[in-house]
């Protein structure tokens, strides 16, 4: 049997981005129309490649800058999500390309906390393979104070578990805005040992 369930819920994506350098302290971010993926991610994206420098998030694991597999190719965030940081930082709308997402995407439910290793499927096959849920960071914050000076710095706290997820391509092939992504997810019980391994 398979070990990945296809689910009913679906995605339209409604945003792709790329960052192409992290040169200045805001985040730049150029509007695609289409992303054409490969195994190494978006060519010409400061987080392609099929390897990366370990960073803040892997120290209990490696020491910094440790050459490991990239599995942060791609930042995938919510419209729903985005929506509620917005309405918590008083702005109408938080526009994704503060934010340096990849992908948007409307629809998926509880979007940030869906399971490592899930899949994101579209319907041409190009498939994502989500690796864990992302980390509010302190550079959306300046590129949200920015262009809306008084709202940024309380970014990271309205975007604690709103963040979305990061991934990588399984699938080559492009993705095109108003594709719909379908979430597979894996076919076991959540995790049962030391249910307060996380508490403190």
């Amino acid at each position: 049997m398979p070990a990945l369930k296809p689910t009913s819920f679906t995605g339209q994506i409604t945003y792709l981005g790329r960052v192409p350098h992290r040169d200045t302290p805001e985040i730049t971010t150029d509007t695609l129309q289409e992303m054409p993926l490969t195994f190494a991610g978006l060519e010409g994206e400061v987080h392609a490649g099929l390897t990366r420098p370990s960073c803040a998030r892997v120290t209990a694991q490696y020491p910094r800058d440790t050459e490991i597999k990239n599995a942060r190719q791609i930042s995938i965030v919510s419209a729903e999500e985005l929506a509620e940081i917005a309405a918590t930082l008083d702005l109408e709308a938080i526009d994704p390309r503060w934010l340096g997402a990849s992908i948007v995407v409307s629809g998926l439910p509880d979007f940030s906390h869906i399971p490592p290793s899930a899949r994101l499927q579209s319907q041409t096959g190009v498939t994502l393979t989500v690796d864990m849920q992302n980390r509010p960071c302190v550079f959306p914050a300046k590129s949200i104070e920015k262009e809306k000076p008084g709202h940024g710095m309380g970014f990271k706290a309205a975007a604690k578990g709103k963040r979305g997820v990061t991934a990588w391509v399984e699938r080559e092939g492009t993705l095109r805005l108003g594709d719909t992504l379908t979430l597979h997810v894996p076919d076991q019980r959540a995790w049962l040992a030391q249910p307060d391994l996380f508490d403190s």
